[in-house]
């Protein structure tokens, strides 16, 4: 074995040490992949090294940026990958030193602020959504410090709260959580959003007064009764005079909360304000503001009205003071249903004109039968001539109640001789055909139809066969 001489072994260790890596044990890559063979300078556009083999990835600005801006030895490994550590913080520690949750590698723009509000709990909506950041985060001597402000709104709004005069909020002790009464979507404070559902502001009380109802030392000493803010009202109302007419002084009894107080409704069921009873002026029923005692019956208010009646004439008729029995309130009493049923007044009864029957205002004692009324148009009536004829007088033998006496339907052929059936059906037109004689229809022939040779060929046979009316009808009762 030949050992090799001491000078070249320390020639040897010598080099070894000439060639050892200056980043450190930990950096084993290929010098060529940052080092050119002329030399040990860097040529970063043909630069090999993967940077995302770190912890740390080169994107955006720190892709272009100098390794030495960041590793300020050759032992690579010595440079830190928090933020906080290559950059100054500007915002002196006031929102922590995760800069990556604001900025992004590709610049120190901000584009995630309304995000970022949400998530400290405080998003930026309504009117903090126009503000700019030093408007609210104004405690430090630079503008980009933002000490952490609270997310309650009076740590904000201190000073509007004790500037408020209408209402007082100091003096009546109001709640500092401004969300209990104001809208965080408005622009104002005017967009309010006040909790008054136990005394609900609709109608006249939609006040924007607080003072009008309220002593603004003390919000929480007001009564909710109507006639506690209302009282005067009470007293100073003449239509109707609220007072004379021991009305109850809950005022809902009968109000809405409109303003003026219109429309009333009172609770008049006892008596119902309908029809020609929709009257606006209570004194027209309530004489001197009488309400306790008015009567409820028709003729206690309206026997002027029973005793002026001509048509027909009420007093004269003797009539029941009872209006509801032939009248319903409709203005001018009418329509008026009379309860005629005792003799209905249909069709040719059908008369407005109660004169035209009870002649000089006599309704006791008016004949129902029919000659009594219409004995004129009996005696007056040719065709047939009923007083000649003997007609009975009970119209309804014949006639309906229609107007003009037509259709009759006088029986003839029960009564007398058939002549609406057998043989002399369709054989006659008038009543004068038979009975020649109009002033006396006992009188009647057989002979203007039925010729005698005819007569005499057909009954050559008959013993005692005279040719006479008389004979025919006493041979040939049911022809």
């Amino acid at each position: 074995m030949y050992r090799l001489p001491l000078t070249i072994v320390l020639i040897l260790s010598f080099g070894m040490m000439l060639g050892q890596s200056p980043h450190g044990e930990d950096l084993k890559i290929d010098c060529a992949q940052c080092h050119n063979p002329n030399g040990w300078s860097i040529e970063y556009e043909t630069l090999k090294f993967d940077h995302s083999t770190t912890d740390f990835a080169l994107e955006g600005s720190h892709a272009t940026t100098d390794c030495t801006s960041c590793h300020s030895d050759l032992t690579f490994n010595n440079a830190q990958t928090d933020c906080i550590s290559c950059h100054l913080d500007v915002h002196n520690q006031t929102v922590g030193n995760d800069c990556v949750r604001c900025h992004n590698s590709d610049s120190w723009l901000v584009f995630n602020i309304p995000e970022l509000h949400e998530q400290n709990g405080f998003p930026l909506i309504g009117a903090h959504n126009n503000l700019g950041c030093v408007e609210c985060h104004n405690s430090s001597a630079t503008t980009l410090s933002f000490v952490p402000m609270g997310n309650e709104c009076i740590q904000c709004h201190r000073d509007d709260y004790m500037a408020t005069t209408n209402p007082n909020h100091a003096l009546s002790g109001f709640s500092t959580d401004c969300l209990e009464c104001h809208n965080p979507l408005g622009f104002d404070w005017d967009s309010q959003a006040i909790n008054h559902d136990f005394f609900p502001l609709t109608g006249g009380h939609d006040i924007q007064d607080c003072s009008a109802c309220h002593d603004v030392s003390n919000f929480s000493n007001i009564s909710a009764d109507c006639f506690a803010c209302h009282s005067d009202d009470y007293m100073a109302t003449t239509d109707p005079n609220h007072t004379a007419a021991g009305f109850p002084t809950d005022c809902a009894a009968c109000h809405s909360t409109n303003p003026g107080w219109m429309p009333a409704v009172v609770n008049h069921d006892f008596f119902p304000l309908t029809l020609g009873h929709n009257i606006q002026d209570c004194t027209a029923c309530h004489i001197n503001g009488n309400f306790s005692n008015t009567p409820t019956d028709c003729f206690a208010c309206h026997d002027d009205d029973y005793s002026a009646t001509t048509n027909p004439n009420h007093q004269a008729a003797n009539f029941p003071t009872d209006c509801v029995v032939c009248h319903t309130t409709n203005p001018g009493w009418v329509p008026a249903v009379l309860n005629h049923d005792f003799f209905p007044l249909t069709l040719g009864h059908d008369i407005q004109d109660c004169t035209q029957c009870h002649i000089n205002n006599n309704y006791t004692t008016t004949p129902t039968d029919c000659v009594e009324c219409h004995l004129n148009d009996f005696n007056a009536t040719t065709n047939p001539n009923h007083s000649a004829a003997q007609f009975p007088t009970d119209c309804v033998v014949c006639h309906t109640t229609n107007p003009g006496w037509i259709p009759a339907t006088f029986n003839h052929d029960g009564m007398y001789f058939p002549i609406y059936s057998g043989k002399h059906e369709g054989e006659w037109n008038q009543c004068i055909d038979c009975h020649i004689n109009a002033n006396n229809y006992s009188i009647f022939t057989c002979v203007t139809c039925h010729e005698k040779n005819d007569m005499n060929d057909e009954h050559d046979e008959v013993p005692g066969y005279i040719y006479e009316s008389n004979a025919c009808f006493a041979c040939h009762p049911n022809p």
